[in-house]
């Protein structure tokens, strides 16, 4: 991937910087494919805004990705990679040998010809392939990885990340996450080969706040600026946080406090957990 930075020609361009897309190779979406998205800004269905700061940006319509890679042992070629306003990754184009068209999140490293396949059994491992954690050799980087057999990708789907397989133990394969995190996962999970590609898209510098519109970001007030009754941290003669780590409008922690819903099942299969930014800083000091 590739970023171009721009010359600080005038404020806006000042830091700011783009991506190039140069993994895409196809510029018009599949319309067989795709789907209406309808806005909300933010609100739910009694019109009572849940989501703070959302509302605007540009018309998006949605692309129908195939998570669960349920055609098996069919041989699809990869026709382009597409740009997908709803993800941070790219998608790739596939047709089938029956001439069935799908959508899947685009791997690093995949371009136009490849041929790739998903099976219940054993392929090569290569970029794109999907199949059973248990016929993956230990040690390659996986990514759209199940957490129940047949459920459908659910880990590692956003740009640049991959899970390293570690080691196979019983019917359990260990994981290494990007955050730190180590879990375990069926052996019958199924999880496509290689990294997700647009590895560089969290280096992109809106530079300006006209881009985040676009996108549907609308102006964000801290909470230390509002009234004791609108936020948590609001209210108070002079600048005061209230003695309490910073909050959202409903009082979850907004640096590194928990929000796993007690009771998972899956809770008991995470080895490490992953080390949360408000631990991590108070390590720092």
């Amino acid at each position: 991937m590739a970023i171009r930075i721009y010359k600080p020609t005038t404020n806006g361009r000042r830091n700011a910087s783009v991506n190039l897309y140069s993994e895409v190779t196809k510029n018009k979406p599949e319309k067989s494919l795709l789907r209406a998205k309808k806005k909300h800004g933010g609100r739910n269905h009694h019109g009572k805004i849940t989501v703070q700061s959302r509302g605007g940006g540009n018309k998006q319509r949605y692309r129908v990705i195939d998570f669960l890679r349920n055609k098996m042992d069919v041989e699809a070629t990869v026709i382009g990679i597409e740009y997908d306003p709803n993800r941070s990754s790219n998608i790739a184009l596939l047709e089938y040998a029956d001439g069935e068209k799908r959508y899947i999140i685009a791997p690093a490293n995949l371009t136009d010809g490849d041929t790739i396949v998903s099976t219940k059994g054993k392929a090569e491992p290569e970029a794109g392939n999907c199949m059973p954690l248990k016929s993956i050799p230990a040690g390659l980087n996986v990514h759209c990885i199940e957490m129940l057999p047949g459920k459908g990708a659910q880990l590692c789907r956003s740009a640049g990340t991959y899970a390293r397989l570690t080691n196979k133990e019983g019917k359990w394969a260990t994981l290494v996450f990007p955050s730190g995190e180590v879990r375990q996962v069926s052996l019958e999970c199924r999880a496509t080969i290689g990294s997700v590609g647009n590895s560089d898209h969290n280096r992109v510098v809106l530079g300006k706040a006209g881009r985040a519109r676009n996108m549907g970001r609308r102006p964000h007030v801290r909470g230390a600026a509002k009234n004791h009754h609108d936020h948590p941290m609001g209210g108070g003669d002079g600048r005061s946080k209230g003695n309490r780590p910073p909050a959202s409008k409903t009082g979850v922690q907004s640096k590194g406090g928990g929000t796993r819903k007690r009771g998972k099942a899956s809770n008991k299969r995470i080895i490490r957990r992953r080390v949360s930014k408000r631990y991590g800083q108070l390590r720092l000091k």
